[in-house]
């Protein structure tokens, strides 16, 4: 099987630092080629991920445009997706298409009736965040959909639950790690993009409530280091314009004391890891509907329990008790709590859950069915030949 994977052009894959998608696409497509199939990876050109082939609109992330105005970003991603366009239609050995881009990508792809293989889109965001794209979505047989969690399917409208195969739980190569466990800290963490969904605001006040360290990681829109925030907020305008970085300026700075509470901005890989090996706790004091989890994975995979907000897909990834402690959400008192009992849990079982369910081979493995099915709901309509003596794409 020959797949075009479309990462999008925001990060590189891997990312540097944050990237929870990227991380995700790097994770499948090593395990997907272990296991014969061939990958197209349609990202950005700084991306070191290992390929078959790699192509690409934009040499440089483009995730500093994300937030910017509609009428300043609205062509990056067109950009790109008109080069995985191009690429489809130019060849017929592709046998599917799995995308990662957020709406413009099924519309694009959908769009293109038999002129694209069978497509699999995965669904990474809160499924309300586009009610006329998602309310009357049509995939025209051609295009079909997973979520991420079975709460995130939950909540779509049925229009878009119609098109689905299924949810696929995220997966983190940190489940295969091995050695001894990391000597515990006696802080918090709360990795993940500083944004008011995430809750930092309460993981700040908390702090200072009950006397436990919290440390942030993460971008505050698209500035990934104190070093080039601070001077932004002094003195650039687009910069307060940011949804991101006004909730830090007026909800999570003030909190911030370089003591109790710190903020590291992004971190690599190495210095990720070690951050949420060594926490005695991962936070997430959730204020939205988390669809899929990413840093809940990786901080079980890493022997770190959780405490947070009953809510989005915590219940499904978290076994109260064993692996985390959740309370209802908006419990301030009952979340106080959950800190200090969950950091008592033992780590090795975090691990060991995290090797039975969020491993790359089960997320691999559970891909390739849902592939299979996209491409047999596929077979009825049947693409026209076209000419494939121009290539133009980038050999890995």
């Amino acid at each position: 099987m020959r797949v075009l994977l479309n990462a999008g052009p925001w990060l590189a894959v891997p990312p540097s630092g944050y990237g929870g998608i990227e991380n995700v696409v790097a994770t499948l497509v090593a395990e997907l080629r272990e296991r014969g199939v061939r990958v197209v990876l349609a990202t950005v050109g700084t991306s070191t991920l290992r390929a078959e082939e790699t192509i690409f609109r934009h040499e440089e992330p483009q995730f500093p445009q994300l937030q910017l105005p509609y009428n300043r970003v609205m062509g990056c991603v067109l950009a790109h997706m008109q080069q995985v366009v191009r690429e489809l239609s130019r060849r017929d050995d592709i046998d599917l298409v799995h995308d990662h881009v957020e709406a413009v990508g099924p519309a694009i792809l959908s769009a293109m009736g038999t002129g694209a293989p069978p497509t699999l889109h995965t669904l990474h965001w809160d499924l309300a965040k586009h009610p006329a794209f998602y309310e009357e979505f049509d995939g025209g047989g051609r295009l079909f959909v997973n979520g991420v969690s079975a709460a995130q399917l939950a909540r779509a409208p049925a229009a878009l639950r119609a098109h689905s195969v299924g949810h696929v739980h995220l997966a983190t190569p940190l489940a295969y790690r091995r050695g001894a466990a990391a000597e515990k800290g006696r802080y918090a963490v709360v990795l993940g993009r500083i944004t008011a969904g995430k809750g930092q605001h309460i993981a700040a006040r908390l702090a200072h409530r009950v006397g436990m360290d919290v440390v942030l990681a993460g971008p505050v829109g698209p500035y990934d280091q104190p070093a080039a925030l601070d001077p932004a907020l002094a003195g650039d305008a687009d910069a307060v314009r940011n949804p991101d970085v006004r909730y830090w300026r007026d909800q999570v700075q003030p909190l911030v004391d370089g003591d109790r509470v710190r903020w590291l901005g992004s971190v690599g890989a190495a210095e990720r890891d070690d951050l949420l090996a060594r926490a005695a706790v991962s936070l997430f004091p959730l204020q939205w509907e988390e669809p899929g989890g990413t840093a809940v994975v990786e901080s079980l995979a890493l022997g770190t329990p959780v405490a947070g907000y009953r809510r989005g897909c915590l219940p499904e990834l978290i076994d109260d008790g064993l692996t985390g402690v959740l309370v209802e959400p908006g419990d301030e008192d009952g979340l106080a709590a959950a800190m200090h009992a969950a950091r008592r849990l033992d780590p090795r079982a975090c691990r060991l859950v995290a090797v039975a369910r969020f491993s790359p081979a089960v997320m691999a493995d559970r891909y390739l069915e849902l592939y299979e099915r996209v491409r047999r709901a596929g077979e009825a309509v049947v693409r026209p030949k076209v000419n494939t003596a121009c290539r133009t794409c980038r050999l890995r």
